[in-house]
């Protein structure tokens, strides 16, 4: 039977590892089997960092435009239902930016609307 030399592709596979758990403190960024780990976790939990922001942006939107809808004196639930039975296409964060930025124009959307 033929030896297969295969070190150079299990040190590829080591290195890839520890490269990516580099900053990381102690054993974690120096042993392979605890290091494997912790990149494993890592991911895990970018991942659903990830989801999570996309939640947090959302109601920090919502929050926005119900503040400035009490301050042109309706609800933020009555808006978006007058907008979606307009069938006005602006989102959420587009809605925010115009009631941080230009609120005279979304004093108008509001007004426009009821």
């Amino acid at each position: 039977m033929i030896r297969v030399k295969r070190g150079n592709v299990a040190r590829k596979r080591r290195k890839k590892i520890l490269e990516f758990a580099n900053g990381y403190k102690g054993a974690h960024s120096v042993l392979f089997r605890i290091a494997c780990q912790q990149v494993i976790k890592a991911l895990t939990y970018s991942n659903l960092s990830r989801k999570e922001r996309k939640r947090n942006f959302r109601k920090i939107w919502i929050t926005r435009i119900n503040a400035a809808c009490r301050l042109t004196g309706i609800y933020y639930n009555q808006f978006i239902n007058k907008l979606k039975i307009s069938s006005v296409t602006l989102n959420r964060k587009m809605l925010s930016q115009i009631a941080i930025f230009d609120f005279w124009t979304f004093d108008q959307l509001v007004k426009s609307k009821f």
